[in-house]
């Protein structure tokens, strides 16, 4: 079988654009619908070879390497011969257009907006539609031509010789790449890609009751396809700072309160700021450190819920570390007063964090 580089009359260094004018030239004179003879299609089925060798980069670096006049050869013909080449099922020229990739971007938000949710600005670089040419790839005022190898049809026809015989199967066009047109005239402004990049400006609404790791899909959201194809999704993943006051446990906030022990002991009204606004929070007469007081639906709104949380809020007792003597004489009498018995110890107990903990979770249950 002849050289491919011969076949199309280039040399051995020629470059893919050199390779590609090469077939087109021979194309043009040896087409079945330009010259009819026998010879011309025999010539033009090898021509046509030798071309989907050498325009594939890995191919001509398997023949280079004396990969053997067919390229991959064998089996691979044989199973072409049944299932086409082209692609199976695929009639006439493909598209240039199609789908856009998804793109994620991460949202960082504060818990003070995941409570009720929230609206929020983001910029994102993504693809979009070219301005100047709206996505045809071509310069204004150009349209595509028809490929004058494949006429419009995308695809060239190939006799295989085969065990069975002569089979002829369908190829891509290598002119056209498939499309069954050529961009002569390519958009300046995108190269003819019909898109460019861009940073562009989303109004986010954050819902409420989100988690660090929650993710929301926006359909048509993500970047525009090749030749103004449609867009693939923006997907939004979200992560809760970190508060310094309040922590969450579900959908219930969670606080602890330091308290006086005088207010202890005799009990107090505190005003608090929550992360919604202020609030009053009642403190028992005989509050103990690790005691849970509860405010019913100052928590957060649940995703897609109307219900809100609690907020609990864990009292802390406060042992006051440097008294006055007048002090110190007042507190021993209290203690002579109570008459309360020696420290002494008890019955195991777990940890005094564990104990606000469980507190916490059975608080309001």
């Amino acid at each position: 079988m002849a050289d491919h580089y011969e076949t199309l009359g280039v040399s051995r260094d020629a470059t893919p654009d050199e390779i590609k004018k090469a077939y087109r030239r021979l194309a043009r004179e040896l087409h079945p619908d330009v010259n009819p003879s026998e010879e011309a299609a025999e010539r033009f089925k090898d021509v046509t070879h030798a071309y989907d060798v050498l325009s594939d980069p890995n191919e001509r670096q398997r023949y280079d390497l004396g990969g053997g006049p067919g390229g991959a050869g064998g089996f691979g013909d044989i199973f072409e011969t049944f299932f086409g080449g082209f692609g199976a099922g695929q009639r006439g020229p493909r598209s240039r257009a199609e789908r856009g990739d998804d793109a994620m971007i991460r949202v960082d938000v504060e818990l003070r907006d995941v409570i009720f949710g929230a609206q929020r600005e983001v910029t994102i670089n993504t693809a979009v539609l070219c301005g100047t040419c709206q996505g045809s790839c071509c310069q204004p005022g150009t349209t595509p031509v028809v490929c004058d190898i494949c006429r419009g049809t995308g695809q060239v026809q190939r006799q295989v010789r085969s065990l069975f015989g002569n089979v002829v199967t369908a190829h891509p066009c290598g002119s056209c790449q498939g499309y069954g047109s050529v961009i002569e005239h390519p958009c300046v402004e995108c190269g003819g890609k019909g898109r460019v990049r861009e940073r562009r400006t989303l109004n986010l609404d954050i819902p409420s009751g989100i988690d660090t790791g929650t993710r929301l899909q926006m359909r048509g959201g993500g970047e525009v396809g090749p030749a103004g194809g449609p867009n693939g999704d923006l997907f939004i993943e979200f992560r809760v700072m970190h508060h310094d006051v309040f922590s969450r446990e579900d959908n219930d906030l969670l606080a602890t309160l330091r308290v006086s022990m005088t207010d202890a002991i005799l009990g107090a009204e505190a005003t608090i700021d929550c992360l919604d606004g202020p609030a009053t929070v009642e403190v028992p007469a005989g509050a103990q450190s690790g005691d849970v007081i509860v405010l019913r639906g100052r928590g957060i709104q649940g995703l897609r819920s109307t219900m809100r949380g609690d907020l609990k809020v864990a009292v802390q007792v406060a042992t006051p570390t440097k008294l006055s003597n007048r002090e110190k004489d007042l507190v021993r009498q209290i203690a002579a007063l109570r008459n309360d018995e020696a420290p002494s110890l008890g019955e195991f107990q777990q940890g005094f964090f564990g104990k606000i903990r469980d507190r916490f979770f059975r608080a309001g249950s």
